[in-house]
């Protein structure tokens, strides 16, 4: 048990006496690469679906790396993911114009182990978990009123309802893939710029939504307001609820139309990173 606890320490002492600890800070610009379907875009002519990843957009890192010799390390990191906007309903019909996009807002932290192939080329290959944030949808919709509904609240034919909303979906908590190629080019003794290309494999299943705003205004032909604020995020219109549930199965007989069938959302991306290393003073080696 003595000469055991000896070893390890050996082990240690040597380790640390290479050891070398860096911090890097950058950004960068990712493109989707999971080409699942986000929504569809409806005409006269027909549907298309629309295909791509809520991971493509820019991003922004801050990562801590330990190299216990001069070859293997570890790195941490924690990023902030700024998504494009991507279609997920586009509907343009007589009557009806629906203009709907959704985008990511969501952190990540990343755990690596780092490979250095020579003093300046390296790869990184890891974990991806993505902590906080959400997907928001935010949604714009035209009905143009039947004869009847206008008669019915006294208003000339082709009046007109607008409504707006955001709603925010959240999912459960994932396990990603990450692996990166880098290089860097020194500039003194400290620091280095370095380029990455970097890929995420990643999925979200989804949780719930919430409504975070909402509003029905109903306008004339000439687009002279007729009523305003008409419903609320407080006065839903019926069928609309303000929190939704996802479940994995549901009752044929399912009378609660708050909850609906989950379903995973892609957030896979290749992406380009350009940023800067800082590079702690090396620990001596031991005699």
């Amino acid at each position: 048990m003595k000469q055991r606890v000896i070893l390890l320490v050996g082990i240690l002492i040597s380790t640390m006496s290479y050891a070398q600890f860096e911090i890097s800070a950058g950004s960068g610009y990712a493109i989707s690469s999971a080409g699942m379907k986000l929504g569809t875009e409806t005409s006269t002519s027909g549907v298309e679906n629309t295909y791509g990843s809520f991971g493509e957009g820019t991003n922004i890192q801050v990562r801590g790396a330990y190299f216990f010799n001069d070859k293997v390390g570890v790195d941490v990191g924690v990023g902030y993911l700024h998504g494009t906007d991507k279609t997920v309903n586009e509907t343009n019909l007589p009557g009806v114009n629906v203009d709907a996009i959704a985008r990511a807002r969501a952190f990540g932290a990343t755990a690596t182990v780092v490979y250095k192939f020579t003093d300046n080329f390296y790869g990184r290959v890891g974990a991806l978990l993505k902590i906080a944030g959400k997907t928001e949808a935010v949604v714009s919709s035209n009905t143009v009123f039947s004869k009847a509904q206008s008669d019915a609240q006294s208003l000339p034919e082709g009046s007109y309802s607008e409504t707006n909303y955001i709603e925010d979906f959240h999912g459960k908590f994932p396990l990603g893939f990450v692996g990166a190629f880098g290089y860097k080019f020194p500039i003194d003794a400290n620091f280095s710029v370095y380029v990455e290309a970097e890929y995420y494999g990643i999925s979200l299943k989804r949780k719930d939504s919430e409504l975070q705003e909402f509003n029905t205004n109903i306008f004339r032909p000439d687009g002279t307001m007729a009523a305003e604020s008409v419903y609320t995020l407080d006065n839903l219109p019926a069928g609309t609820y303000k929190k939704t549930t996802y479940v994995d199965e549901l009752p044929n007989n399912n009378t609660d139309p708050s909850k609906k069938l989950s379903q995973k959302v892609p957030y896979s991306s290749f992406g380009v990173n350009v940023g800067v290393t800082y590079k702690f003073k090396k620990s001596a080696k031991k005699q």
